[in-house]
């Protein structure tokens, strides 16, 4: 990516595939305690695009803007932004005209609008019946909680025990999500099913660790067992998206041994060292192959 400076202090152009972009207050502090401006930024998302792209592209985006930094007031943002170059491509879905976040320029023409976090759809865009992933969200009670390892490594060996690959990955909040890559022919209530199935076992199994109450208030400190946001209309923060959060976190995936490991958290990655992770493992959610669930599904309904 080539960069050079306008005569305007206020202003840089980024030059990238043949296309120019102006990028307003380069020097603005997006992340201020961590001295990221938005053209750090932009550096960020392009070291981080071939990873981001891969799990945004054919799926509707939903993005958050934060227009005065991580810290300040944002909104979430569905439709695409206009006017908008030519090199942005749009999907539309149910009267949104939706951002399809499919090449570098679109990415640092929405990190220029300060878009700092990317959420995409599980349904597809050209095939909206069929996902090509299962996700469990494990989703905390409380903003500090310590034992959401613990509780990934739990649901880790529960799948492994049904011969189901899987891949952690931490939300870039507080969480841990569990991904399934699996073979695009089983259907969203097919596969809540499924998540139904462990959540409760996992609720019953560890009580004073899980829930799958959908009521906040009614959860305690309990940690979520969320089977139920894996369907068509709905998102999840993409693999290495950034997070509008206190130390610049980025969802990132994790080698199942360092989950059982224990003694690290969702906030130990973010955008100041996830190029070394990157250049060391490259993305983990590779391991694991799309598989056939039938084994599993085939004994859940047996055993109704």
């Amino acid at each position: 990516m080539n960069m050079t400076r306008t005569s305007s202090k206020r202003s840089a152009v980024v030059t990238v595939e043949g296309y120019e972009i102006t990028v307003t207050n380069p020097e603005k502090p997006l992340w201020p305690e961590h001295g990221i401006t938005k053209l750090m930024y932009l550096e960020k998302l392009t070291m981080l695009s071939p990873f981001l792209l891969k799990y945004c592209k054919d799926r509707y985006l939903t993005t958050i803007r934060y227009p005065h930094g991580y810290a300040g007031k944002s909104f979430y943002q569905k439709n695409c932004p206009v006017p908008k170059p030519d090199f942005v491509h749009t999907a539309d879905s149910e009267g949104i005209s939706y951002v399809h976040l499919d090449s570098l320029p679109t990415l640092l023409w929405l990190g220029n609008l300060a878009c700092l976090e990317f959420h995409a759809s599980f349904d597809r865009i050209n095939e909206p019946d069929y996902p090509t992933e299962w996700i469990l969200d494990l989703d905390p009670s409380r903003e500090d909680e310590p034992r959401i390892i613990e509780a990934a490594a739990l649901v880790g060996k529960m799948l492994e025990s049904l011969k189901i690959q899987s891949i952690p990955k931490t939300s870039g909040a507080t969480g841990v999500q569990i991904i399934v890559p699996v073979q695009p022919r089983y259907t969203f209530d097919e596969l809540r099913k499924l998540g139904q199935f462990v959540g409760d076992y996992l609720s019953r199994a560890y009580p004073q660790l899980f829930t799958v109450e959908r009521l906040t208030k009614n959860r305690g400190d309990l940690i979520y067992v969320d089977y139920l946001q894996h369907y068509r209309g709905k998102t999840i923060s993409a693999a290495y998206t950034p997070r509008a959060r206190f130390g610049a976190p980025v969802s990132t995936p994790l080698k199942w041994e360092e989950v059982y490991a224990g003694g690290i958290k969702p906030a130990d990655f973010h955008l100041l060292n996830i190029a070394d992770r990157l250049q060391r493992y490259g993305d983990l959610i590779d391991l694991a192959q799309p598989q056939d669930l039938e084994h599993v599904l085939s004994f859940i309904g047996s055993s109704k």
